[in-house]
């Protein structure tokens, strides 16, 4: 494994650089005036599952950027990849238009995904994948004759991007009121979070709540009106909610029943996420279409892709049809060439090995954790697992949103960060911390991550009873 020469962070001065990102960066997703009094967080180098900031203090990187470095930071063999692919042919787009690097990707992820999912739309990220993934299933329909076919359907607390059709898409209340009216056409079912859930001890009739809610959507919506159900294989939002056996199953033959598509956001779930190429490999069901990001190039280069089945390109195969949208940079050529070596160092060092085997044992320390009296629930697969925090175990008390902001914003979140554990805590459903490391990552790695957990929570837990 070759690694990217060190970054000296006495290079530049960590005040100053904090003083021009308050000026000028306007960060994503953040509370610019948090930054009022204290310093923005910089970091300037990684190697393997470790960065480090502007005052050259090591972190490590439990969330894998955002659920994206698989591979780790400092592989100087994808940088290598990208400039050489620059030397030879730095951009041209695919609009009537082809390059190898974008030829050969599309190849290799139609070789790994399952069944007739043969056809890849490149992108450049995530947002944009589902985004093309909505349109893809409304021109589709009207092209076979079903016009009336727009609506999508995905479920309570999801994320699905940020563009104002995946965000129409997302079940996130908070995230959709600044935006709206949003793109007419989603609504939402129930997700599969089953803590607390009156069904929780009932696997079987808890998976028939939560599929019957899909069926009788698609019905309340009228049949005819409904184009896809948008799902992915382990949630994010809500904290990586894992779906009850045979939940996807009985998805796709309602689907099947009615005729709508059945579209499988792997944005986070796909590239090893957890111990298989694609979600849908995990929890063995054929969906339409894959929607893909952040680890198809471990995050060394921006890419994303909608894989599909044949069918769906077949009435853009005739007389002078075509799928009308694109984007500049989708299918750029340094993206698919870092994508591709990306996917060869998967095969080359057995990565997807690497989680299969450890997964069991980093459940299992995270899992440990539940002596703690502020730890609820721990769910989620492979290396993509969260903790629900809780005012008190024995009866799993939830928090007002007032002491759930205070303990996340106020306390675990800088509390962990001064530990040197980057992870996220998250309250899109109620409060989590939520842990996504490199793919490369193992018992060393775990044992931190345990450590300074448990040190942390003992230490909210002790700040709530005083």
């Amino acid at each position: 494994m070759t690694r990217t020469n060190h970054y000296d962070p006495n290079q530049h001065d960590a005040e100053e650089l904090s003083r021009l990102a308050k000026r000028h960066l306007w960060m994503h997703f953040s509370r610019l005036g948090s930054y009022a009094e204290t310093e923005v967080p910089i970091m300037v180098r990684g190697e393997g599952c470790f960065l480090w900031d502007s005052h050259g203090k090591r972190y490590l990187d439990a969330l894998s950027g955002l659920f994206t470095v698989q591979l780790g930071h400092g592989r100087a063999d994808l940088a290598d990849a990208a400039a050489e692919q620059a030397k030879t042919l730095e951009y041209f787009p695919i609009w009537s238009y082809a390059h190898p690097p974008a030829i050969k990707l599309a190849e290799k992820l139609s070789s790994l995904a399952p069944a007739d999912l043969n056809r890849v739309f490149f992108t450049t990220d995530g947002s944009e994948a589902v985004e093309s993934a909505w349109k893809l299933a409304r021109q589709y329909f009207r092209s076979i004759g079903q016009p009336q076919r727009y609506k999508a359907i995905a479920r309570e607390t999801a994320y699905h991007g940020t563009t104002l059709g995946a965000l129409a898409i997302t079940g996130v209340p908070s995230l959709r009121t600044p935006f709206e009216p949003l793109v007419p056409g989603a609504s939402h079912v129930p997700n599969t979070n089953s803590f607390r859930h009156p069904l929780e001890g009932d696997e079987n009739t808890f998976m028939l709540s939560v599929t019957d809610a899909i069926e009788q959507r698609i019905l309340s919506e009228g049949p005819e009106t409904v184009a896809a159900v948008f799902l992915e294989p382990v949630q994010n939002a809500g904290g990586c909610l894992t779906p009850p056996e045979g939940y996807f199953k009985r998805v796709r033959e309602i689907c099947d029943r009615y005729g709508v598509l059945l579209i499988s956001d792997e944005v986070i779930c796909a590239f090893g996420r957890l111990g298989e190429m694609f979600g849908a490999q995990r929890y063995d069901y054929l969906p339409d279409m894959i929607t893909t990001a952040k680890g198809l190039t471990s995050g060394y280069s921006p890419l994303g892709a909608v894989i599909c089945r044949d069918f769906l390109a077949e009435p853009f195969l005739q007389n002078q049809k075509s799928f009308l949208h694109g984007c500049t940079f989708g299918g750029h050529p340094v993206s698919c060439a870092v994508g591709l070596r990306n996917l060869e160092i998967f095969e080359e060092e057995n990565v997807l090995d690497n989680v299969r085997e450890n997964r069991a044992d980093f459940r299992a320390r995270i899992e440990g954790l539940r002596d703690l009296p502020i730890v609820g629930d721990v769910r989620g697969d492979g290396y993509f697992l969260a903790i629900e925090v809780v005012a008190d175990s024995k009866t799993n008390q939830q928090f007002t949103n007032e002491q759930a902001e205070d303990l996340l914003r106020g306390f675990l979140s800088p509390r962990l960060y001064e530990e040197g554990l980057v992870c996220r805590t998250d309250d899109r459903g109620d409060p989590v911390i939520q842990l996504s490391p490199p793919l490369i990552a193992g018992p060393e790695e775990f044992d931190f991550i345990e450590k300074t957990l448990r040190k942390v929570l003992t230490e909210a837990w002790k700040r709530l009873k005083e």
